[in-house]
C-alpha cells in the first residue's frame, strides 16, 4: 500500500485560532517538512538495525567498577545482548568535566532506569570511579554506573583519545554480544563516527538524530541554538 504523502498528512492541519492566513501556509508547509523528518530519522534507524556483524572485539579492554572490581567488556552487559555505552571527557588531567558531556549525561541518568530494561548502560572515564561518583553526586545523578578504564587502550582505540595532543573526545558505542559464559563474543554494533572533517561549515560535528534535549529544545525556538552559545558547569 503506498505511503500517504507528508503534504496530504500535513493538509489535515487545524488552523489555530487568530493565525493569519500567510502564518497558516507556511506553518503547514514546515508540517509536511516535520512529518518527512520523522520518517527519515526512521530510514534511518532501519539501516542501522540492519548492519551486517561489526568487528569482534578481540582484545581484552579492562575496567574498574563501582565495586572496585576489575571487569571486562563482556562483564559489563549483566543480562543483556546489547551495551550502550559514553566514553565522557573527564580524565585525569582535567579539573572539572566536560559541560557537553555533563549536559548529555544529565537527561541519560533521568532515563536510565527505562533504558536499563532493554539494554545495559555504562558510562567510561579515564578518571578514577571515586572522581566520577563525586561529580555525579554533586549534579544528583542516581542512576548511571560509572566505570574506569583501566590504561588507554580502549581510548584510542575506540577515538576517545588523541595520541598526538592527549585531547579526550566523547564516544558513544554500542555492543553486541553473542553466547555465554566463556564462550561469549563481543562484537562492536555501532558508535558515533563524526568528526570534524566531515562538519558542515560553521557546525560542530555531530551526527543525527541529536542525543541532547538541550538541543532539540531549542531548535524549536525562534532564536535556535545559536552559533557561539553552549552549557556551562554552573551559571
Amino acid at each position: 500500500m503506498p505511503q500517504t504523502t507528508a503534504a496530504h498528512l500535513a493538509a489535515l492541519r487545524k488552523p489555530l485560532p487568530g493565525e493569519s492566513t500567510a502564518y497558516g501556509k507556511v506553518r503547514q508547509d514546515l508540517l509536511a517538512e516535520e512529518i518527512e523528518l520523522q520518517r527519515h530519522i526512521d530510514r534511518v534507524s532501519e539501516q542501522r538495525r540492519s548492519l551486517p556483524d561489526g568487528p569482534l572485539i578481540e582484545k581484552g579492554y579492562r575496567f574498574k567498577d563501582m565495586n572496585g572490581d576489575d571487569v571486562g567488556l563482556v562483564d559489563l552487559f549483566g543480562e543483556h545482548e546489547t551495551l550502550i555505552t559514553y566514553f565522557w571527557m573527564y580524565g585525569p588531567d582535567r579539573e572539572r568535566p566536560c559541560p557537553m558531556c555533563t549536559n548529555l549525561l544529565g537527561p541519560l541518568d533521568a532515563n536510565a532506569k527505562d533504558l536499563m530494561q532493554r539494554a545495559a548502560l555504562a558510562v567510561l572515564g579515564r578518571s578514577t570511579v571515586e572522581r566520577q561518583l563525586a561529580f555525579a553526586q554533586e549534579r544528583g545523578w542516581r542512576a548511571l554506573k560509572f566505570l574506569q578504564t583501566v590504561g588507554d587502550a580502549y581510548a584510542l582505540d575506540f577515538g576517545g583519545l588523541d595520541p598526538k595532543t592527549g585531547w579526550e573526545w566523547p564516544v558513544m558505542a554500542v555492543f553486541k554480544k553473542s553466547g555465554s559464559g566463556k564462550g561469549a563474543k563481543v562484537r562492536l554494533f555501532w558508535k558515533g563516527e563524526m568528526t570534524g572533517e566531515m562538519a558542515d561549515n560553521g557546525k560542530d560535528p555531530r551526527g543525527g538524530p541529536d542525543l541532547s534535549p538541550l538541543w532539540t529544545a531549542l531548535d524549536l525556538t525562534p532564536e535556535g541554538r545559536g552559533d557561539k552559545w553552549y552549557p556551562k558547569l554552573d551559571y
